[in-house]
């Protein structure tokens, strides 16, 4: 993604279904993430998405490049966050711990989330901005 930008406070947060798009080339999704960059976003991925999206480092070198790119933050999966997630799914009675790190992140920073499952992600945090991918 390169080069340097004035960010701005809000970001992106994006879901395995955004990185599985994104490594599969697919036109909407790098046309959805330069969108972003042109208007100074960065992208927020929680690290139990990267483990869902990531099979084989030799062959996802788009992901890959993505995921190490300056504009991208990857978020750990600390006891706090992690105890965030149970209580959400226990309140929503989901057993998604990932969607849930995927909302609580979104929700914290008031970020849009791009995602490929709608429907799961606002059963979980039915204010979400969701941008389908």
């Amino acid at each position: 993604m390169g080069g340097t930008r004035t960010r701005t406070a809000t970001g992106l947060v994006l879901d395995a279904g955004a990185l599985i798009a994104l490594d599969r080339g697919d036109k909407r999704m790098i046309a959805l993430l330069h969108r972003a960059l042109a208007q100074g976003r960065s992208f927020r991925v929680p690290v139990g998405v990267v483990g869902q999206a990531w099979r084989d480092g030799r062959r996802q070198v788009t992901l890959a490049r993505f995921l190490r790119s300056e504009e991208v933050e990857i978020i750990p999966l600390d006891e706090q966050l992690a105890r965030a997630c149970g209580e959400l799914c226990g309140a929503t009675n989901s057993t998604d711990v990932i969607d849930a790190s995927v909302v609580i992140l979104a929700r914290e920073r008031r970020d849009p989330i791009a995602t490929s499952d709608p429907n799961d992600l606002r059963r979980l945090y039915p204010a979400a901005q969701i941008i389908p991918v």
